[in-house]
């Protein structure tokens, strides 16, 4: 599974309190939550400041390097203080650094790879990457943002046609779409091209829309949320790697339903873990026995 995006450093400041600089950045996260499912490559780009630590911790997964270029500069770094609920965040500061240029270039050895999730990137180099694959996907899509949505819309249009899923949050659906209601905007989105969309709803949960049929899964009530910086992403890197390991090939006419949902829940899952510390800590620790209870208790306080 392929993943294009960023590699980062973030400083953030939570009601638990304050971290000056941290792992992070969308393609970290997602490979990290992936690669409890499958093996991710990640291709993205760091500067030399870029820690041998966070190396190690990024290959300790089994996460593919090959494809994580560095050169002279400083990596990517974002800074954002959260309200006293988490639901609102303020940006402090964003320095692209190295960022800026980052024209991502796939190594060989991963030009086969059945599954291709896209970063938010521009929709140009969303396309580009995906022209650089050999043809043989069995599943490619991506996320976006208000910024693309909004300045980028004819070119984020032709790239997501291309793609069979996507993921966005509420407001990004109701933006792209121009409905303020979910269904209509939904059933809109999936005309653009992708068969399968997920809308993320934060601590409400998430929204699967898959042809005329949508699921619902609700978000998971955590005691004590620490850091919700980068859930969404390990949202997507759960939801993906998921069905990745379990060769899911949207391609054919007969893709389980039930798998899809399943794809969810462990998405819901590991953006819940996401939130438990702050950055990245908790998957240091992480085992898939402790996702697989929390995938069970999900299955068991939606039944009825």
């Amino acid at each position: 599974m392929v993943i294009v995006g960023s590699v980062a450093y973030d400083g953030v400041e939570t009601p638990h309190g304050k971290v000056d600089r941290m792992l992070g950045g969308a393609c970290t996260y997602i490979a990290l939550s992936a690669s409890f499912f499958t093996q991710p490559k990640i291709v993205a780009v760091v500067g030399d400041d870029f820690a041998q630590k966070d190396i190690d911790l990024l290959a300790s997964r089994g996460i593919d390097l090959a494809g994580l270029e560095r050169v002279p500069g400083k990596t990517f770094f974002w800074a954002g203080v959260y309200s006293e609920d988490m639901n609102d965040r303020e940006t402090l500061a964003t320095e692209l650094n190295v960022f800026a240029n980052f024209n991502p270039k796939l190594p060989d050895s991963y030009k086969s790879a059945p599954y291709l999730l896209l970063g938010n990137i521009q929709p140009a180099l969303q396309s580009a990457v995906k022209a650089q694959m050999d043809g043989s996907l069995k599943l490619v899509g991506g996320d976006t943002m208000n910024y693309w949505i909004g300045s980028f819309r004819d070119e984020l249009l032709k790239t997501i046609a291309e793609w069979d899923f996507l993921l966005i949050n509420d407001s990004e659906a109701r933006m792209l779409s121009g409905e303020n209601n979910l269904r209509k905007a939904a059933a809109k989105i999936i005309g653009m091209g992708p068969s399968i969309l997920v809308i993320k709803r934060g601590e409400h949960g998430a929204i699967l829309w898959h042809g005329d049929k949508h699921f619902m899964v609700p978000g998971y009530l955590l005691e004590d949320v620490f850091d919700p910086t980068g859930a969404g992403d390990c949202f997507a890197g759960g939801f993906m790697g998921y069905l990745a390991g379990a060769g899911i090939d949207l391609k054919k006419s007969d893709v389980n339903a039930n798998e899809l949902r399943r794809a969810v829940i462990y998405g819901s899952v590991m953006g819940s873990f996401c939130c438990e510390r702050f950055g990245v800590d908790r998957f240091r620790t992480l085992t898939r026995r402790e996702i697989d209870a929390r995938f069970e208790e999900f299955k068991e306080f939606t039944s009825f």
